[in-house]
């Protein structure tokens, strides 16, 4: 079987005195280029306008892109901002 293309972040959060969270934001990236005829990350960064080692960092889910960022990745494969990011809410906080 090949490796799943799907890179989560998991991100964990605290508010103004609310217990931490767990939000998972997950990301498509990998397959889109492989689909885009295995486009390098280096030309993914210049049509995005940041650097390789960015593009790098948010494939392999150490670093959650700005939304800005985040649109204009998903402009440069044509597709929706859901098709290349997905978010899961975090967990319910008990009281």
């Amino acid at each position: 079987m090949g490796r799943s293309s799907t890179t989560t972040v998991v991100v964990f959060s605290e508010v103004a005195g609310m217990k931490k969270s767990q939000t998972t934001i997950s990301n498509q990236i990998r397959r889109l280029r492989f689909e885009a005829g295995e486009m390098t990350q280096q030309a993914l960064a210049e049509q995005v306008g940041v650097t390789r080692q960015t593009i790098i960092a948010i494939e392999g889910g150490r670093y959650s892109p700005s939304l800005e960022v985040a649109f204009r990745i998903a402009a440069v494969f044509g597709v929706g901002l859901n098709d290349v990011f997905s978010y899961e809410p975090p967990d319910a906080v008990s009281s």
